[in-house]
């Protein structure tokens, strides 16, 4: 009985520990910023391409949670003003709280020439977006193994399920810390159906996704609708000195479904050239933090 005790409390331990790993605190935090370069695609999150605006950010170990905290948003507030960033990439190097930022999002903050500049930061809810949910099967995906890359979600992702009978039974795939959500048997050909939920409790399904490795597929659905979305925090001009442009993220198109409902997905699609390599690179020594399953 003791056995089944300490068994349990470990269990609960784990969960507790997976969970807390889902989501940085809305209150905010503080800590400092460094920036690594320009915007690019890749990084350890592995996403095809930068938002439109090159504002970015690679997170620790810790901050980045195996991967929970790809694709997620945060308004970074700095010495000249306030900057809305995708978090895009793992800095391995950095301590909790350490965000190293692209060079253009760091100049929205403080004089590049300073290096490193004291700031503050909040998850963002809910960030307005530029469009629907896209997916990207990565190389060497086959009927028999499948790996998806699910980007454009806003908030961080709590689960990615597939299906590819027409929704009889759906099977839930394991994130990897490379942030590609893995079937380890496969999910047949396809095309398939995909349901994204994010920690918010948001629920969309995505219909008509290829098994068709190195190609970007991109919807109309979305997790949640441009009403709901957060537009507020940045402001729209950037301080003196700083690139031009806006800083938080373009508004999507209008007329796109809400969230929590099962919607058809209107699929375009891109051939990307990216590497086959199984991971993304990490901006950095490339060491990952361990996966939470």
């Amino acid at each position: 009985m003791l056995a089944i005790v300490v068994s349990l409390v470990l269990v609960l331990r784990g969960n507790t520990a997976c969970a807390a790993e889902q989501l940085w605190p809305a209150d905010g935090r503080s800590g400092r910023a460094t920036f690594h370069g320009p915007a690019s695609p890749g990084g350890a999150c592995g996403f095809p391409q930068p938002p439109a605006d090159h504002l970015t950010a690679a997170a620790g170990p810790d901050d980045y949670a195996a991967a929970a905290a790809c694709g997620g948003y945060l308004d970074v507030t700095g010495r000249l003003g306030t900057v809305r960033v995708k978090v895009d990439n793992l800095c391995p190097e950095c301590e909790s709280g350490h965000l190293d930022l692209s060079t253009e999002a760091f100049a929205r903050l403080d004089d590049v020439g300073r290096g490193v500049t004291p700031i503050s930061f909040r998850q963002v809810a809910d960030p307005a977006l530029p469009g629907g949910l896209g997916f990207r099967v990565k190389e060497g995906s086959s009927q028999w193994w499948l790996a998806l890359l699910v980007d454009n979600h806003g908030n961080q992702l709590r689960s990615v399920e597939v299906t590819g009978n027409g929704g009889r039974s759906w099977q839930r795939l394991i994130r990897q810390d490379w942030n590609n959500w893995v079937a380890e048997r496969g999910a047949g050909r396809g095309p398939f159906r995909v349901r994204v939920t994010d920690v918010r409790g948001h629920t969309a399904t995505a219909t008509g996704i290829r098994l068709a490795p190195g190609t970007v597929q991109r919807t109309s659905v979305r997790l949640y609708s441009l009403a709901e979305a957060n537009t507020a925090g940045p402001p729209l001009s950037p301080p003196a000195g700083s690139p031009s442009g806006s800083a938080g993220p373009p508004s999507g198109p209008p007329g796109s479904a809400p969230g929590s409902a099962t919607i058809g997905a209107a699929v375009t699609t891109a051939t990307v050239a990216t590497s086959a390599a199984p991971t993304g690179t990490a901006r950095g020594s490339g060491a990952t933090a361990p996966s939470c399953r």
